[in-house]
C-alpha cells in the first residue's frame, strides 16, 4: 500500500515540484497551502509522514505540529524552511520535529530523507550479491559481512536506497568529511571496487546506481 504524505507549502511552484517528485516515487501526496487547511487534512485523514514549511498563512508549521503532538499525533515530521537561525531550528525540534531541511535545497535531498523515514522496518535490500539492512546498516556480500569506512558507508546507504534515481553531486558531497569533486570521484571509485555497484557518472548532472 502506498504511503501517504501531507505536504504543507504555500509556495505554489515549490509545492508542485515536490508533490510531483514524491508522487513519481509512488507516494500519495495531499497538498495544503495554509496551517488551517493542513489541520483539516490531518483530522480527516491519516498520514505516514508530514512535510511542513514554517512560515505559512493562518498557523505556522511549528504551532501546527505542537497542536498535533498535544493531540497525541506522533506522525513523523520533516520541516522545510528558509529560517536558518538556531532559535527556529531549536523550536522545531522542541515541538517534535524528526528532521529539518534548510531552504534552498535540492528536491532530491528531501526525497532521500523521505525514503529513509518511510522505509519498511527491517526491510532487506537485495541487489545482485549484496544484502543490506537500512535500519542496522549491516551489509553482506556473498553472504559475508562487508565493512565499509564511514564515508563509503554513507555513500552506499544513499545510493542503495535510491536505485535508479539520479543523485545530484551536491547531495553526495555531503557524505564526505572533506567534500571536493575529486574526493567524491575517488570515494565512488573505491565504493564500486569494494561492492561491485554499477554506479554511472552522468556528466554535468550527477550519479546513478543501476540495477545490474
Amino acid at each position: 500500500m502506498s504511503k501517504k504524505i501531507l505536504l504543507l507549502e504555500d509556495d505554489t511552484l515549490l509545492a508542485q515540484t515536490l508533490k510531483e517528485l514524491l508522487e513519481s516515487e509512488g507516494y500519495l501526496v495531499s497538498l495544503a497551502k495554509s496551517g488551517n487547511s493542513a489541520i483539516d487534512e490531518s483530522y480527516e485523514n491519516s498520514f505516514d509522514l508530514y512535510i511542513f514549511d514554517i512560515n505559512v498563512p493562518d498557523i505556522s508549521g511549528i504551532e501546527l505540529l505542537k497542536s498535533l503532538r498535544d493531540a497525541d499525533d506522533t506522525t513523523q515530521t520533516i520541516f522545510i524552511s528558509a529560517l536558518v537561525d538556531l532559535n527556529s531550528i531549536s523550536k522545531a525540534f522542541e515541538v517534535g520535529a524528526d528532521d529539518y531541511i534548510k531552504k534552498p535545497f535540492f528536491p532530491e535531498e528531501l526525497l532521500i530523507r523521505v525514503n529513509s523515514k518511510l522505509a519498511t522496518p527491517n526491510s532487506i535490500i537485495i541487489l545482485n550479491n549484496l544484502e543490506y539492512n537500512p535500519q542496522t546498516k549491516l551489509l553482506k556480500k556473498d553472504g559475508h559481512i562487508l565493512v565499509l569506512g564511514e564515508t563509503q558507508e554513507r555513500l552506499f546507504d544513499t545510493f542503495i536506497q535510491n536505485i535508479g534515481q539520479v543523485l545530484d553531486r551536491e547531495i553526495l558531497l555531503e557524505c564526505l568529511e572533506k567534500p571536493t569533486p575529486t574526493a567524491l570521484r575517488v570515494a565512488i571509485t573505491k565504493l564500486k571496487q569494494t561492492t561491485g555497484l554499477n554506479i554511472k557518472n552522468l556528466r554535468g548532472i550527477g550519479y546513478t546506481l543501476e540495477q545490474s
